[in-house]
């Protein structure tokens, strides 16, 4: 597990649709499109001129790594909180779960058991569980499902 991309609200960022699946497949088409030679050719298209360095950035450099690093919502308040106390999870607060979490739990239903198992067992179960839905394919939009 690569602890940068653990969130202060206790998602998993490589559990995230954007860096799982869109990233990957920014990376196929850009190195498909630079193949067919659409690097010389791509400012002559409407937008192409912004779609290119777009692109081309998400596929070699990524797209985010984790609020803990700079991406995602300056204005967060559960990050702005976290830092503030100087917390690593909000799940390790002896105030969680707080009212910032009652709209943000309705957009990933699974966090509620994700952060208990975090209270209950430690970092390592929750590493753990993390880990095998990366290797299963899950993102935490699936849990909206």
């Amino acid at each position: 597990m690569d602890e940068r991309y653990i969130c202060y609200c206790g998602l998993y960022c490589e559990n995230c649709a954007v860096k799982a699946r869109i990233q990957p497949k920014a990376k196929a088409l850009y190195e498909d499109m630079k193949a067919a030679g659409f690097e010389n050719v791509i400012h002559l298209l409407p937008g192409g001129s912004g779609f290119w360095p777009f692109l081309k950035d998400t596929a070699e450099k990524g797209t985010c790594v984790s609020c803990k690093e700079g991406s995602g919502r300056p204005d967060c308040g559960i990050r702005i909180c976290a830092k503030e106390k100087g917390i690593k999870m909000c799940a390790l607060c002896e105030s969680y779960p707080c009212n910032r979490f009652t709209e943000f739990l309705k957009n990933y239903p699974q966090l509620e058991k994700d952060n208990a198992l975090l209270r209950e067992q430690g970092l390592e179960a929750w590493s753990k569980l993390q880990d095998e839905r990366r290797t299963q394919g899950f993102v935490h939009q699936d849990a909206k499902k």
